[in-house]
């Protein structure tokens, strides 16, 4: 393992945490965006006011599911060239 301290291995866990739940969201966004917006909107203004631009609106979701899943796929990409060995690509 590289010599890394325990907080950069904390941000680079993060980062990696952050990649897999944007592919899941964005899956989850592109193959069921009703129901999936469905389940996120809230009486709480700032948690609905981040899925209120979706609802009734299948197609603008499933194409933000797709920015969110290339996002998360190239935040996943710039850690492996940061911190892979040769057989890790």
């Amino acid at each position: 393992m590289r010599d890394e301290t325990s907080l950069q291995l904390g941000i680079r866990r993060s980062a990696e945490m952050a990649a897999v739940f944007m592919i899941g969201d964005g899956l989850l966004g592109l193959l069921q965006p009703t129901r999936h917006v469905e389940l996120w909107r809230s009486e709480v203004t700032a948690v609905d006011g981040l899925v209120r631009p979706f609802a009734g609106h299948p197609g603008r979701r499933r194409a933000y599911g797709v920015l969110q899943i290339g996002a998360g796929l190239l935040l996943a990409s710039m850690l492996q060239r940061k911190g892979s060995k040769a057989t890790d690509r």
